[in-house]
């Protein structure tokens, strides 16, 4: 039960979505494709108005909102409406013994979870919601949205729209700081997706294991750029610095920084230079005053970065307006792993550049260290390729471009370990707001077939059981293996008789071993088997035999 007050708005919230969920309101496919039309009209009639929104909370250019946010949302809408009822259906399983299971129907069913509890940051606000949100209505949840506040205009927007053009008794938009996300944790969900920081991602773990709630948290962490001396300079700074300084380096798979190859570090620095120049202008100036690059999200998140800043050798950039939240481009050097900008994620436009040996050196810094959102690498050789694959752990590995990973729906997009719990995006996020039910329908027919796992149980019921089984030959005693056992003449003992026959075998009349009995049966003994079905009464089944 929830220590909560009975009439606070979070227990009123779940409460009515969860009478909504208990009625099967969102169970129907056809319903769960309405509302993802209707959320779709939501953003195509809207879609000026969630730049707008963008833009208040993080200067965010139109042009990236519509890229790295509209356009994914509508990817997303679009492929759920295409697949949702393939993905939808049940799926048959192999059958693990055709002589056991020939006749039953073995399924995995996707059931949705219930009511779904998602919790979006502040650096994608809309993406990061709504793709989340498309899930788990492709799924059948019902869903509180709760929107970062440090994002308000968008979060006011969520409120606003959302409720106009979705089932109002199935999904909510709860808005607050942190004493409402607290209130809304102690209630029980079905699910909880977070994104965000690992520090707030242990809360929300904690909370959920009061209710044993299953988690999805997407978190960060200091994802890491190696850059070996085969790699094309200039290309490397291109896809490194479009990366790194998209939303003022606001993004979880920002790259964090470089390891370059002792001898290749003048070059990348130079292209590094040039390609800022290239797309945000040459000075400070230029680069405050242009329409493609963003702001420090708050003046809390300003002062952080810009105290690491005091604390590093700038090798470029570095200018700042406090009053504009505006930091520069930054590139830093002369950084070892005990540096302060090398401690936790930078969430911000500064690219530290280290020096290693080699690519092996690399690797050993990176597995040092807590298991990142990704991992790229610029190289053109096939070995330091296979070593950073195979030897590092991550959430995505991406060779010779960075972030790109997180438009394709075919990936599932999450972290492991530090870095994150389960992953989303396309058919994954269905397959994370279900619950993949396995189901067994049994056949009524042969029920004799069943006395060999019925008590009492018998020597030869039980040999005969395991043998099926694939127990170990030499693991059943010989006097249990069917092989073993010479069926006698004449009418069978009345003891035995709803035991079944065991196969005739020439090598137990000959003293043969148990360890030549073969490893599955035989047809004659498969036959055998199928005897013990004569007799029995030919009931009819609706099972499927596939």
């Amino acid at each position: 039960m929830s220590d909560a007050e009975p009439s606070s708005p979070a227990v009123e919230v779940v409460a009515r979505l969860r009478s909504s969920f208990r009625k099967r309101t969102s169970f129907p496919l056809d319903w769960r494709l309405r509302q993802l039309a209707k959320l779709k009209k939501c953003m195509v009639e809207n879609h000026k108005k969630w730049c707008v929104a963008l833009y208040q909370d993080l200067r965010k250019p139109e042009e990236e909102s519509k890229l790295t946010e509209l356009a994914m949302v509508f990817s997303e809408l679009d492929l759920f409406a295409a697949k949702l009822k393939k993905w939808a259906k049940p799926t048959p399983v192999e059958k693990p013994s055709l002589l056991l299971h020939g006749l039953d129907t073995l399924r995995m069913t996707p059931n949705p979870h219930g009511v779904v509890l998602i919790i979006s940051p502040w650096n994608y606000p809309v993406q990061l919601s709504v793709v989340a949100l498309i899930g788990a209505i492709g799924a059948g949840n019902c869903v509180v949205l709760k929107p970062s506040e440090h994002a308000p205009a968008t979060a006011s927007l969520f409120a606003e729209l959302l409720p106009k053009y979705l089932d109002p008794n199935c999904f909510a938009v709860y808005n607050g700081g942190i004493p409402e996300t607290t209130a809304l944790l102690e209630q029980r969900f079905d699910h909880i997706m977070y994104t965000g920081s690992t520090a707030v991602g242990k809360v929300i773990m904690r909370a959920a294991a009061e209710h044993l709630t299953p988690v999805t948290l997407e978190l960060g962490g200091k994802s890491p750029v190696i850059v070996d001396g085969s790699a094309d300079a200039y290309l490397a700074a291109r896809r490194i610095c479009w990366g790194k300084f998209m939303n003022a380096g606001q993004s979880c798979i920002a790259p964090d920084y470089v390891m370059v190859e002792d001898g290749s570090e003048e070059r990348l620095l130079a292209a590094c230079k040039k390609v800022i120049g290239e797309m945000f202008g040459e000075s400070t100036q230029e680069q405050q005053q242009s329409s493609s690059y963003g702001r420090i999200v708050s003046q809390r998140h300003w002062t952080r970065l810009a105290a690491l800043l005091d604390q590093s050798d700038v090798h470029y950039g570095g200018g700042r307006d406090e009053a504009d939240l505006f930091i520069a481009p930054t590139i830093v050097t002369n950084v070892t792993g005990e540096h302060p900008l090398m401690q936790d994620e930078l969430f911000g436009p500064i690219l530290p550049v280290m020096i290693v040996k080699n690519i092996r050196e690399a690797v050993q810094f990176v597995n040092s260290r807590p298991k990142p959102l990704a991992i790229y690498l610029f190289s053109n050789l096939k070995a330091p390729a296979n070593e950073v694959e195979r030897y590092t752990a991550s959430g995505a590995f991406v060779l010779n471009d960075t972030m790109i990973h997180a438009s394709m729906h075919t990936l599932p997009f999450g972290g492991v370990g530090a870095s994150g719990i389960g992953g989303y995006h396309g058919k994954h996020s269905f397959d994370t707001f279900s619950h993949l039910k396995p189901v067994v329908h049994k056949t009524t027919r042969f029920e004799r077939a069943n006395n060999m796992r019925m008590a009492p149980y018998e020597e030869e019921q039980i040999g005969r059981l395991l043998w099926l089984l694939s127990y170990p030959k030499e693991l059943i005693p010989p006097c249990m293996t069917p092989q073993d056992r010479v069926v006698p003449s004449g009418p069978p003992p009345a003891s035995s008789a709803t035991s079944p026959p065991a196969a005739t075998s020439a090598a137990a009349t000959s003293g043969a071993s148990v360890a030549s009995a073969p490893s599955s049966p035989s047809s004659s003994e498969s036959s055998a088997i199928m005897n013990l079905h004569d007799g029995d009464d030919d009931h009819s089944s609706s099972s499927s035999t596939t």
